[in-house]
Parts: structure tokens; C-alpha cells; sequence
């Protein structure tokens, strides 16, 4: 009972704040609330008068109202500076932005993982006719619809996610997580990453696990040995090859790889955080192919300033994503060569893989910072 008088007190004390915020609304010509008025006066009154009333409530009493806060800041937010869309859109997201999305409006989420908050009304998921609780879990390919007076926060809670919507919306990008999808782009610049022309987060497939045959294509292009691969002649003893053909037989036949099987390469096989790493450390100059216990890789590329401490606790992560093998490869191309000064993008391009004036390029299109 106490828990929720106090819930209730909270609620009565947010909307308290968002209705004076409103009538403090704009100018004559402009009835909605001003932004900066949001963020400048609303939000830090809200969120003081929030932690007031939290100093004297238990952990069920803060979740409340930190749910509560967040969905009424956004939905004011939303209105003072909602977008439109009358055809269907991609936003391309990573982990912790927010996509709002108002009454009327329609959300699919494509890949990657997100979940929704909202402190009235409801998201209608108009593919199985049920309703979708706060908090919940979007489910994948399922078309959401924002019922009556609904302000609903969508939050990526994977390192990436593609979503398409329709309607008045609203994206609040997230400072801390590194943005991957830029980190695409910067790449398939150089020439260096590449898509599988899935159709949707422009073929990047980011949230899907990373094979053993797509790792072994950017170790090939972080050394700069594409174009001779796909030049190679050699023959190769795998039935299981595929589209890579030409990339496992150069790289057998240099000693890069070895088969998981006489017949077989493994081409489909996910590949984990110490087998990419130890394929970064080889392109760098750290290791060489007589290293074959990638359990310690990712130990030997912190040694070794390849990675940062940030970096290496990432990876401990069972999962290793193609958006993981993007952050590794473009980070790769910051650091110094083994024995050398020279960054690995320089050595890149000496090599004629790409211009210095590419890679400038490239670079200003990645704003997030490193872990």
C-alpha cells in the first residue's frame, strides 16, 4: 500500500510538471511546447522533483517512476519536435537510442533487439491482435500500431537495430554507444566491407552472427590481399567453399587457414571473439599461423595495445556479431603496425587498397567514440 501511494504521488507530481509545462507552451503562432524550453526548464524540474520523492522510496518506487518520467519527457519532446513520415522509413539504430512514436504511427522492427515504454495508452501489435505490455520486448517482423493518446519510447537494446515506421516520430541518439552502422559505411567506402544485399539496414546484416568465411575475407582485405585472392588459381580440397572460393584457396595456400576437416572449411560456421582477433593480430604483424590457440587472443591484443581495456571486456560476450567484426576492422586501421609507427590504414594505403583522401573522408563519417 505504501509502495503505491507513493507510485501514485509520483505520477501526480510528473504530470503536474508536464501540465505547467504545456501552458507554458510557445509562441502565438506556435502552440506546442518550445524545445528549449523542454530541455532547458522542463526536464531538469521533472527529474529534481522525481529524485526528491525517490530519496524516500524503496527500488520498486524508483523503477516506477523513472518509467513514468521518461515517458512523459519524451512524449512532450515528441510533440515539440516530432518528424513525419507518410511512407514507410529505416532508421538505423544503435544501442540505447530511442525511437518515439505517436498516436497513429506504425513501428516493424527488422533486426536486433528493442523494448517499449509508454505511460498511458498502448502499442497495438496488429499481427497477432494483442496488445503490447510496457516494457516488453518487440517482437521481430511484427507490425506495432500506436493506439489512441500513445507516446511510445522504443529502445535499442542491442549494439545495433533496424526498424521501419510510418507516421510522427522522433529519434534521441544515444552518446555512449559506439555506432557501428557508421563504422559500415566508413569501411564499404574503403572498399573494405561490404553487404549481403539483404534488403533492409542497407545489407550490412550487422546483428547476425559472423562466419568463418566472412572473417576470413576482412583478414585478406585488412592485409591489403584481396585483388590477389580473387586473382588465385589455387586449387583448394573444400566442398564447402561457396561464394569464397577464390578467398580460401588464396588463403590456404599462403598458410593463412586451415580447414576445420580435410573436406570441409567450416565456411558457415560462426566464428567467436579470439578467432576474429587473432586474424586482426596476424594483419597488425602481432601473430603469425604457427599461433593456433585463439583462447588467448584477445588477452595478447590488450597486451599489446590493440585493444582497450573497454574493448576486451566486450568480448567476453559469448556472442560475437558482423557488428563486432565492423568495430574490430575499423579500429584495426588506427593502430600502429607491429615493429612500426605506421597506422595499418597508411600501410593500406601505400598498398593503393584505398586513398589518404578516402580514408579522411571515411573517418569524419564515425562521431561515436571507442569504447
Amino acid at each position: 500500500m505504501k509502495t503505491r501511494r507513493i507510485t501514485l504521488s509520483l505520477a501526480l507530481c510528473i504530470a503536474l510538471l508536464l501540465s505547467t509545462a504545456y501552458a507554458a507552451g510557445g509562441e502565438a503562432g506556435d502552440p506546442l511546447i518550445s524545445l528549449d524550453y523542454l530541455q532547458k526548464i522542463f526536464a531538469p524540474a521533472a527529474e529534481t522533483a522525481v529524485q526528491e520523492k525517490l530519496d524516500a522510496s524503496g527500488k520498486t518506487a524508483y523503477d516506477a517512476a523513472e518509467a513514468a518520467w521518461r515517458a512523459a519527457t519524451a512524449a512532450a519532446e515528441a510533440s515539440a519536435g516530432s518528424e513525419y513520415t507518410a511512407a514507410w522509413a529505416e532508421a538505423c539504430l544503435k544501442q540505447g537510442d530511442i525511437l518515439s512514436v505517436l498516436t497513429g504511427s506504425q513501428v516493424i522492427l527488422l533486426s536486433g533487439e528493442a523494448t517499449t515504454q509508454f505511460a498511458g495508452g498502448t502499442l497495438v501489435d496488429v499481427t497477432d491482435g494483442t496488445e503490447l505490455a510496457a516494457g516488453a520486448a518487440l517482437q521481430a517482423r511484427h507490425r506495432y500500431l500506436a493506439a489512441e493518446d500513445t507516446t511510445a519510447l522504443i529502445t535499442v537494446s542491442s549494439p545495433t537495430a533496424v526498424l521501419d515506421h510510418v507516421g510522427s516520430y522522433h529519434v534521441t541518439a544515444s552518446d555512449n554507444a559506439p555506432d557501428c552502422f557508421a563504422m559500415a559505411s566508413a569501411l564499404r567506402s574503403l572498399t573494405l566491407f561490404r553487404g549481403t544485399g539483404s534488403g533492409y539496414g542497407e545489407g550490412f546484416d550487422l546483428e547476425d552472427s559472423s562466419t568463418r568465411a566472412q572473417a576470413l575475407v576482412m583478414l585478406l582485405r585488412l592485409l591489403g590481399e584481396e585483388d590477389d585472392a580473387l586473382e588465385s588459381t589455387a586449387p583448394q580440397p573444400f566442398k564447402d567453399a561457396d561464394w569464397a572460393d577464390r578467398y580460401i584457396a588464396y588463403a590456404y595456400e599462403k598458410g593463412y587457414t586451415n580447414g576445420i576437416s580435410e573436406t570441409q572449411f567450416g565456411s558457415n560456421m560462426p566464428v567467436n571473439a579470439g578467432m576474429y582477433v587473432e586474424f586482426v593480430l596476424r594483419a597488425l604483424g602481432y601473430s603469425d599461423t604457427t599461433q593456433t590457440d585463439v583462447s588467448t587472443s584477445v588477452a595478447r591484443a590488450r597486451s599489446a595495445n590493440v585493444l582497450t581495456p573497454g574493448e576486451e571486456t566486450a568480448l567476453q560476450d559469448e556472442r560475437f556479431l558482423r557488428s563486432d567484426l565492423v568495430y574490430l576492422s575499423w579500429y584495426a586501421l588506427e593502430t600502429p603496425v607491429s615493429g612500426s609507427a605506421q597506422m595499418l590504414h597508411s600501410k593500406l594505403e601505400s598498398a593503393g587498397v584505398f586513398a589518404a583522401d578516402a580514408y579522411r573522408s571515411a573517418k569524419a563519417m564515425v562521431t561515436s567514440a571507442r569504447r
